[in-house]
């Protein structure tokens, strides 16, 4: 018994060890503006980004490059490093992966990597659910939205399929009206109300409201799929294995889980307080 409390000891020692590295660099970096120190910051924090990069890689179309996701991600990790403030009790990893993660969204945003005609097709999904969910008062069902999109299943499997990139969701990804106004992003939806303007907590939290409606509204594999991957950061292909199915099924749960909240907020965008913000 006395070897596995010696390995223990031995672990935590090493963990502290660490620790106290970890916090020295900060303090060399923060403090005393220590390049090297900073270099030694992106090195041993490299690999969040290829972290972010393979999770993001897997919503995309095979033609958009790993290397370039990792070049965009880069400048995010160094973005982190730079603002990170160690006072404030946050993690860094925390802090970087969002730095990362919105960073290789930029980029591929600037690369217009989704052609229009795709987000148009995406968008017709969106609509097509928007209207049945509001005549039925319920999640529509795959053949209700291919009957409303005036296609049969297997055109609609397709289109899913075609759209996966550019049902993309992540916290930093904004949600936009159809003439393009920005309203939230995701990222503000979770976001501490009590940091922002008085005026805009009713709408934040209605927002909030209907997005977790929306949520406990999606068939429970839909919902289970949205719950491993944004909150237990389980890749496609890992939910594939947790509900035995392939990767590709995943990947189309996933899409249509995106789609139908997209659908949800945007109707409240439409017709709620965000669209009295816009008019006014």
């Amino acid at each position: 018994m006395a070897q596995p409390d010696r390995l223990d000891r031995s672990e935590e020692r090493e963990a502290e060890a660490r620790q106290a590295e970890a916090e020295r660099l900060w303090r060399a970096y923060k403090e005393r503006g220590d390049k090297n120190a900073r270099d030694q910051l992106v090195l041993s924090h490299a690999r969040l980004v290829k972290y972010c990069a393979g999770r993001i890689a897997m919503g995309l179309p095979p033609n958009v490059e790993a290397d370039d996701l990792i070049s965009y991600g880069i400048f995010g990790l160094l973005d982190a490093v730079e603002k990170y403030d160690p006072a404030r009790g946050v993690k860094f990893e925390t802090y970087a992966i969002a730095r990362i993660r919105g960073a290789i969204l930029d980029g591929l945003r600037a690369a217009d990597w989704v052609p229009r005609s795709v987000r148009q097709v995406a968008r017709e999904i969106e609509r097509a659910i928007s209207r049945v969910e509001g005549r039925t008062g319920r999640p529509a069902t795959d053949a209700e939205v291919a009957t409303e999109l005036g296609v049969d299943l297997d055109r609609y499997y397709q289109m899913l399929q075609e759209t996966q990139g550019a049902a993309l969701l992540s916290l930093e990804e904004s949600w936009s009206d159809e003439d393009g106004h920005q309203v939230y992003s995701i990222q503000q939806l979770v976001q501490d109300a009590s940091t922002r303007d008085p005026s805009e907590i009713v709408e934040l939290t209605e927002i909030r409201e209907r997005l977790a409606e929306a949520i406990d509204r999606l068939p429970e594999r839909e919902r289970l799929v949205i719950a491993l991957y944004y909150y237990e950061g389980l890749t496609l292909k890992e939910i594939g294995k947790v509900l035995d199915v392939s990767e590709s099924r995943a990947s189309q749960l996933h899409t249509k889980a995106v789609l139908h909240l997209r659908a949800a907020l945007s109707e409240l965008y439409e017709s709620g307080p965000a669209a009295s913000r816009s008019q006014g």
